[in-house]
């Protein structure tokens, strides 16, 4: 099993009988993608690269909405021996050059030596393209070279890189997560071993989740890849527009795993009307998984009943741990039990790192067990392990941790040791199970006691006026200065009425007292769209409150078809002032 490659995998489901990646478009009308199409389509992929002057180790960067194309360009880069690097598109239109800069900088980490890219999305990339400068420009597929003689087959070895994800960058910039071929497979089987398919169940997926993503790619798509199965995608876009065609296409497929972060779950649970679930039988769904961002027990418990009525089954829902630089999964719930959750007590917890029950303390929900070949610890300050019951940083050690941070020596050094991951996550082992405690760099630090961010975000939602989502709670010392400083920012709803949103501030002091005995020195109200976000949508804390210290935390541009056209022929203008520089340099050469 080690010697297994993604390439070697392609090969052997575009051998089976017929499955493949189901596409789902805004009519909900279904494309069936096989193996076997997808792997001729990348084939010629390989082909156009190798042509193009590809080779064995080159990084090729990919922006592509969810379509049929990123798979062509992931497989084929890799046919052609290179190493993909899934970025994401310019989904915030009004935040474009903020898009720029954060897409150039990826480009520029990983020495990428060609982009490719969906066509739509490439009209709106000069700007990224011509900072980074690849070699070998940006290209559709349409654009590679016509093939050549037979496609290359670059078979692969478990050490080689099999693609660079970036991490989700909350507390910091991006970080490039080099991983290889066999920590993505390992990934791959430690999950379909969870759910081994049997003579009367099928196993299926289904997913709306983006594909520059771990939890979408690595946690989807291999899985189904190893098992020559059947997937479902939704464009993340199409979910957010209308929540109800995941739920939906679950029905439709018969899919029995699909994961998402605990925002889905509330928002469904919001945004879904009945009349929109029309003949949804959601019985089949056995793993409902819940991770990428703090697990809500209360989101979870409202989710589980609003949709019972079609089907769903308690025990679906299952908490789950991970991160990008141990490629994804590394703690799952029970699978056969409803998940569990406990109340701590808030100052044992805050004050002492003491995991103890009590009613009416802080709710946190299980994230469960290491997967089959993980090791668990929880460590302090000085790197001792402490015991159970006690708050520590979580390292973890397992067959799909990280290469290592891409041409990044010293920052992998920092948390990689003797093949232990320091994830910088902090939690605490309780009935064998782990709980997480929040990110170390975000908690809030108020006269020697430390509270989650998340206790105090979750106490505010909610309210009237309130955009859901739309929260971040930090802590800062203002110059001079004797205690910490606890802000929170919310972001207004959109068409909130005035008194909702005048009214927002004092409630949110009060919820938050009343629910973690904390007491805010600020309340910012922001407009929708203020809070930055990582590409996968969760809020950056820190960037935030440096950004409103700078005067420079507010909404973005409004996309108006005027400021639509200006970006795309900026856009244009940076390519065509790259084909000029770029044949310069030829004429000189």
């Amino acid at each position: 099993m080690d010697g297994e490659t993604l390439q070697g995998w392609l090969r052997r489901a575009a051998g089976g009988s017929g499955h493949g990646i189901r596409l789902v478009d805004r009519d909900e009308r279904e494309e069936l993608l096989s193996w076997a199409e997808l792997e001729r389509m990348a084939a010629r992929v390989a082909s156009g690269l190798r042509d193009l002057g590809i080779s064995p180790g080159d990084r090729v960067a990919l922006v592509y909405p969810t379509c049929a194309g990123f798979f062509a360009a992931l497989f084929g880069v890799l046919l052609a021996g290179g190493v993909p690097v899934p970025l994401y598109p310019p989904v915030r239109l009004g935040r474009l050059a903020e898009y720029h800069e954060r897409t150039a900088a990826a480009l520029a980490a990983v020495g990428a030596r060609a982009v490719l890219a969906d066509a739509g999305v490439r009209r709106l990339l000069g700007e990224s393209v011509a900072r980074a400068r690849p070699p070998l420009a940006c290209r559709t597929l349409a654009e590679l070279p016509d093939p050549g003689g037979p496609p290359p087959d670059h078979p692969g070895d478990p050490g080689e890189l099999a693609l660079i994800q970036f991490s989700s960058g909350t507390t910091a910039e991006p970080k490039p997560v080099a991983l290889t071929q066999r920590a993505a497979t390992a990934q791959a089987r430690a999950l379909n071993a969870l759910w081994p398919d049997g003579p009367d169940l099928t196993h299926a997926g289904c997913s709306w989740l983006p594909l520059y993503h771990d939890m979408g790619l690595i946690g989807c798509v291999l899985p189904a890849l190893e098992r020559g199965a059947d997937l479902t995608l939704i464009p993340p876009e199409r979910f957010l527009a209308r929540p109800a065609l995941w739920l939906r296409a679950i029905s439709r497929a018969r899919a029995t795993i699909s994961p998402a972060p605990n925002f889905a779950y509330a928002y469904c649970t919001e945004r879904i009307r009945d009349e929109e679930l029309a003949g949804v039988d959601l019985s089949g769904w056995c793993h409902a998984l819940c991770g990428a961002e703090t697990v809500v027990p209360e989101t979870l418990r409202r989710f589980a009943a609003r949709f019972a009525p079609f089907g769903l089954r308690p025990e679906a829902l299952t908490p789950v741990y991970g991160l990008s630089e141990a490629a994804l999964a590394v703690t799952f719930g029970a699978l056969d039990r409803p998940w569990r959750s406990a109340a701590f007590d808030r100052a044992a917890l805050a004050e002492r790192g003491e995991a103890i029950e009590a009613p009416g303390g802080i709710e946190l929900a299980a994230v469960g067990r290491p997967l089959a070949g993980f090791e668990l610890a929880l460590r302090d300050e000085r790197g001792r392990e402490v015991g159970e019951g006690r708050r520590g940083r979580v390292w973890v050690r397992g067959p799909s941790l990280m290469a290592g941070y891409f041409g990044r020596p010293e920052a992998t050094a920092a948390v990689l040791r003797e093949g232990w991951l320091d994830t910088g996550d902090l939690g605490f082992v309780h009935r064998g199970e782990l709980f997480l405690a929040g990110r170390s760099k975000d908690l809030l630090l108020v006269r020697g006691r430390s509270h989650a961010p998340g206790e105090v975000e979750e106490a505010v939602a909610g309210i009237a006026g309130l955009r859901p989502g739309g929260v971040a709670a930090v802590s800062h010392l203002p110059e001079g200065a004797a205690t910490e400083q606890v802000l929170l920012f919310v972001e207004r709803r959109e068409g909130a009425p005035e008194e909702a949103v005048a009214a927002l501030p004092g409630a949110c002091r009060a919820a938050v007292l009343a629910a973690a005995g904390l007491v805010l020195d600020e309340v910012v109200v922001l407009a929708p769209g203020s809070l930055p976000r990582t590409s996968s949508g969760k809020v950056r804390r820190q960037e935030a409150l440096r950004r409103h210290l700078a005067g420079e935390l507010g909404p973005p541009a409004p996309v108006t078809p005027l400021r639509l056209a200006a970006a795309l022929v900026r856009s244009q203008l940076a390519f065509a002032r790259g084909r000029r520089g770029s044949q310069r340099g030829e004429g000189e050469g």
